[in-house]
């Protein structure tokens, strides 16, 4: 396995390198669109996935003596992987129930979510060791370490759950959809 540095092996490499990105990022996406039920834009974009892997990986596969190639697909799907999360953070809103399950100040969380612009709906249950309050909130996905801090100043030992959401309708949730109906 060798390296041949000409140009036209480094234009290759980096043309490998820069598909291989684009094709993880987009695979990031469709499967956030898998996860929602898009089924019309996850085929789409599984389309232009499918083609560019099948365009990269022909040009490694027939050459796999070249190190340059390789290394750049190895490196473009590394640099692909995170471009794909830097995505979804930035570009896609997902959202996150948060249940927070406390035996001191239950209503005093609820409060202060309340007070920094989350929905708070507070209600008591039975726990192993008695008496909890229980507090469902819907989040934005990406502001759950602001709510986070606001609940460990309130209550640094509460039992918080952080489960995906696929789909909401109506409630209240600040830079969430659009309340219809």
């Amino acid at each position: 396995m060798g390296v041949d540095i000409t140009p036209e092996v480094m234009g290759l490499a980096l043309l490998i390198f820069v598909l291989r990105v684009v094709n993880y990022a987009i695979s990031t996406i469709r499967l956030v669109f898998v996860g929602r039920g898009m089924r019309g834009y996850a085929s789409a974009i599984a389309f232009f996935e499918a083609l560019i892997f099948a365009l990269v990986i022909a040009q490694v596969v027939s050459s796999l003596n070249n190190l340059a190639y390789l290394l750049a697909y190895c490196l473009g799907a590394s640099v692909g992987s995170y471009m794909g999360m830097w995505l979804e953070a930035r570009f896609v809103m997902s959202f996150s129930k948060v249940t927070i399950m406390a035996r001191l100040n239950g209503s005093e969380i609820a409060e202060a979510l309340r007070r920094h612009q989350f929905g708070a709906t507070l209600s008591h249950g039975e726990g192993r060791d008695g008496s909890v309050a229980i507090i469902h909130s819907s989040v934005v996905t990406r502001d759950i370490p602001r709510l986070m801090d606001i609940v460990r100043g309130v209550n640094a030992d509460a039992f918080v759950n952080v489960e995906p959401v696929s789909s909401l309708r109506r409630g209240w949730i600040p830079g969430g959809p659009e309340r219809r109906g």
